[in-house]
């Protein structure tokens, strides 16, 4: 009892070191963030009240985090040694989270644009986020970067591969991403772009819920150690295929079971109603969930 106490103990001093890393992780990404950004984002915040910003900042950490856990996942499991194991190994696992960290940063950026221009294309939204103050655009952003940093972390995640097959299936997980957010804005009702453009936040809040219920999906399918190519691949079109078509079902579930006395689209796009995106955005992500623990 009092060894295995000890055992556990022992742990801990390497544990603040990750602790440690991950916040200076957090500042440098903050840091990067500011001098890439055209506006200042603590006055926006503060000064300004702009929520949207407020939501695009809070999943940049969020996914920053994601990212620094993916690349944690591996050398925790490689260095539980004996003693408090301060040793060449542990320096070798805390620059390789400190490199996977930085790349996962860059990506995280360059991603954020790329995304943008693709599932957001009809409209600036720099200028609905910072000038228009358009709460459902900083709702949209806040799930790609949760969406985002879920696939960078899942892709960066595991043993057995390198650089090499965490940016493939970092690919592949970007274009199942992607062709999520276009689906599900041709098989709405009403144009998204138009919505949110017109300060519809519930439009908004859901569109960013269910990219963060494809996040998790994708984030399933790239995730864990690599044991080959072809068995990898099998794995990841599986995870990615049953997701994909499961939250599908689930919109349509949620109006005809969890919300029978009422339609969704139109909840959405007419009644602006906050409190419905929020109860679909949850059914999805907890669906998704599921599918991660279950299967």
């Amino acid at each position: 009892m009092i060894d295995a106490f000890i055992d556990t103990l022992e742990t801990f001093p390497r544990g603040l070191v990750y602790i440690g890393l991950g916040l200076g992780i957090l500042i440098f990404a903050k840091f990067l963030r500011d001098i890439l950004t055209p506006y200042r984002i603590d006055e926006q915040i503060t000064k300004q009240n702009n929520t949207a910003v407020s939501l695009r900042l809070s999943g940049y950490f969020m996914a920053i985090i994601l990212v620094f856990l993916g690349a944690l996942y591996q050398p925790l499991l490689v260095t539980a040694n004996e003693g408090l194991g301060f040793n060449r190994e542990f320096g070798e696992d805390v620059l390789e989270v400190f490199l996977y960290s930085l790349a996962g940063i860059v990506a995280l950026n360059v991603v954020r644009l790329l995304v943008n221009r693709v599932v957001l294309y009809k409209f600036d939204i720099e200028k609905e986020i910072v000038e228009d103050q358009n709460v459902g655009a900083g709702a949209v952003e806040f799930g790609v970067y949760i969406a985002t940093g879920l696939l960078i972390g899942g892709a960066a995640s595991g043993e057995g591969g390198g650089p090499d097959t965490s940016l493939a299936f970092f690919g592949l997980g970007l274009v199942v991403l992607i062709l999520f957010a276009l689906f599900y804005q041709f098989t709405t009702s009403f144009d998204i772009h138009s919505e949110i453009e017109n300060n519809n936040t519930a439009v908004g809040i859901a569109m960013g819920g269910n990219l963060i219920a494809m996040g998790l999906v994708v984030f399933k399918a790239v995730f864990g150690n690599f044991y080959g190519w072809s068995e990898a691949i099998a794995t990841f079109l599986t995870f990615a295929v049953i997701g994909f078509v499961l939250l599908v079902v689930l919109r349509l579930m949620v109006d005809f079971l969890l919300l029978p006395m009422t339609k969704i689209s139109n909840e959405l796009a007419v009644g602006r109603n906050v409190g419905v995106a929020f109860v679909e955005s949850a059914v999805v992500i907890s669906s998704s969930l599921i599918l991660f623990f279950a299967i």
